[in-house]
């Protein structure tokens, strides 16, 4: 391992860490604060580029012309679906009812 070079100050910092001269300051009010933020982070809706197909995207824009949304609206409302398990595609066995 390398040996690192430590001025006086930054070698005091370490022994007193490793002494465990430390003591956390963190208080309930401002733990909760923490665990907010993060949260809050977590729910701000992401940006995502993906590459579809010229022949997908066209499908796509003629669905959401249908259904008179957006098509960002309708692909976030597909990958919702789909990740939260509801999603169901009504045509997926459309050929095979008529037989």
């Amino acid at each position: 391992m390398n040996e690192v070079n430590l001025d006086d100050f930054e070698q005091e910092l370490l022994d007193s860490y490793e002494a465990d001269e430390f003591k956390s300051v963190l208080t309930p009010e401002r733990k909760t604060q923490i665990m907010q933020m993060a949260e809050n982070a977590l729910k701000q809706d992401k940006r995502s580029n993906i590459r579809i197909s010229g022949r997908d995207w066209n499908a796509i824009q003629r669905r959401a012309l249908e259904e008179g949304i957006p098509c960002q609206s309708l692909v976030a409302s597909i990958l919702h679906k789909y990740v939260s398990g509801s999603f169901y595609d009504i045509t997926a066995n459309k050929s095979s009812k008529g037989a």
